[in-house]
């Protein structure tokens, strides 16, 4: 269940985020960061599109688009298919887009 304003308020209170963003740093000087393969980021960049553009031509909305390319979500039937494409013929869904 969703955390409410207050709950959010209330836990944010208690953060140190001068700190925690240190420590973050920290890991990555230590090479303990990760890095998340997005396939939807790799055919977005290979046909050369922003975010609106490549969301347009996929028919889906930019937050749609930015949970796929962040992992939250992940893209089925044709959307999926175009993005194939993309990541193999990224020439055709260019061509689309013109």
């Amino acid at each position: 269940m969703p955390k409410t304003e207050k709950e959010l308020l209330k836990r944010d209170a208690k953060r140190d985020i001068g700190a925690e963003l240190l420590e973050s740093v920290r890991q990555m000087k230590r090479g303990e960061g990760r890095v998340a393969y997005s396939p939807v980021i790799e055919a977005r960049s290979k046909v050369d599109l922003s975010q609106a553009q490549f969301a347009a031509l996929l028919g889906v909305s930019v937050r749609t688009l930015q949970s796929w390319e962040q992992g939250r979500k992940q893209p089925s039937g044709a959307a999926r298919t175009l993005i194939a494409i993309a990541l193999t013929r990224p020439r055709v869904l260019r061509e689309l887009a013109a």
